[in-house]
């Protein structure tokens, strides 16, 4: 009687499990997009963006930044491609520097250093202890325009003064879309095979002169700067085509110390730099050098990503370096960074990051400049992907992932 009383509390108790197990489904694994998305939603009311399919999805959020959270090209249980700082959320006060919430894609004012940095307080010393993120683009929110299951639309006013001492009235604007994948390819000129999955989105960003006094060479004048933080991994790899005609230096390497040599390389046009999160350093590429289009491909979950942004090679960009005894206006066009520990041992990523920024605005009260950079994603069969990237960025997957061997 006891062993059968003891067979029947277990079945209940198998039965009871089980269905709770099925009104309870289980929880989205990290590191996919539906967990992702249940973290967003239980700290802010953020946008889902859709493609057709469904399977194509964007986060975006007005409250932080209007930034773009991350993607996904398979649907809730599908990789999350942005890199998000789970812990940032939930610390008591913001960050005197930076809050590194994260985001596949934000939006940014420039210069960060140099005789007009907008980072740096007029006199100070550019070092990290006096160095603080413009709180517009850092903690505050903006205001939702206007919003669809296809784009969403917002703004922000802001007020800052830059290290020359001259005031800006700023009014920043950001539009971001889903592409479709029949889109995607059309954009970047490719025919992905049938088995290859797929997301992207566009963003239109504009600074107006809010005030009433122009911006020129003299006062000093802010540029728009897209910032796009994935997550690393150890067979992860930058690729930079630039223009190997031109004269000059090719990319600028010594941002934060010079790069190591065997993590950054140049073959026939196109600049690989490894992106394991491991190694803190930047490099730029200047406008007459610069091409439109930069990406990366992880080796170890086969994605492969494609941004592309306006670049106008005849342009003036402002000189982001944090010192003040260089050329305001001989800036890169295009960056990338690698996260790695600072020389406290700290660190806030991991995460790596490629850039486009927009010429210095030179605008008269009232004038608009406007930016472009979309970001694509693609997941699959190898040999479909590396079709893409020999189309996109004209260099193939094994020459790529070999690299840093």
């Amino acid at each position: 009687m006891v062993q059968l009383l003891k067979k029947s509390s277990l079945v209940l108790l198998l039965g009871g499990l089980a269905s709770c197990t099925m009104r309870n489904p289980q929880l989205p694994m990290k590191g996919t997009f539906g967990f992702d998305l249940d973290f967003l939603k239980a700290k802010d009311s953020v946008i889902v963006l859709k493609d057709d399919s469904g399977l194509g999805q964007v986060i975006v959020s007005p409250k932080y930044q209007a930034k773009v959270f991350t993607s996904t090209a398979d649907g809730l249980n599908g990789k999350s491609f942005g890199w998000i700082k789970y812990e940032t959320f939930d610390q008591k006060q913001p960050d005197p520097h930076m809050n590194a919430f994260g985001g596949e894609d934000r939006l940014w004012l420039g210069p960060e250093g140099g005789q007009f940095s907008l980072f740096f307080k007029p006199g100070t010393k550019m070092e990290f202890d006096n160095w603080h993120t413009p709180a517009a683009v850092d903690n505050e929110s903006w205001e939702l325009i206007s919003s669809s299951d296809k784009k969403v639309s917002m703004s922000k006013s802001t007020h800052l003064q830059n290290y020359a001492g001259t005031e800006l009235s700023i009014k920043l604007e950001r539009d971001v879309e889903i592409v479709e994948p029949k889109a995607i390819q059309q954009l970047l000129g490719i025919d992905a095979d049938a088995s290859v999955k797929s997301v992207g989105f566009n963003t239109v960003n504009s600074i107006s002169n809010a005030g009433d006094k122009a911006w020129d060479k003299t006062t000093g004048a802010p540029c728009l700067w897209n910032l796009d933080m994935f997550t690393p991994s150890p067979k992860v790899v930058i690729v930079v085509p630039y223009d190997e005609n031109a004269t000059g230096k090719v990319a600028t390497t010594n941002y934060f110390g010079e790069i190591p040599k065997g993590r950054i390389t140049y073959k026939n046009g196109i600049l690989l730099f490894k992106a394991d999160g491991k190694s803190r350093g930047k490099l730029g590429i200047p406008p007459h050098r610069a091409k439109s289009m930069a990406g990366s491909y992880d080796a170890e979950n086969d994605v492969l990503t494609i941004t592309m942004f306006d670049v106008d090679s005849t342009a003036s960009y402002l000189n982001q370096e944090w010192k003040t005894d260089t050329a305001p206006y001989s800036g890169d066009a295009v960056n990338a960074y690698n996260d790695g520990p600072l020389a406290d041992g700290k660190q806030m990523g991991p995460f790596y990051e490629i850039e486009s920024v927009s010429p210095a605005a030179f605008l008269k009260p009232g004038e608009k400049l406007t930016h472009k950079h979309s970001v694509f994603h693609f997941t699959g069969d190898k040999a479909a992907l590396n079709k893409i990237a020999l189309k996109t960025l004209g260099i193939s997957l094994d020459d790529i992932s070999t690299t840093f061997k």
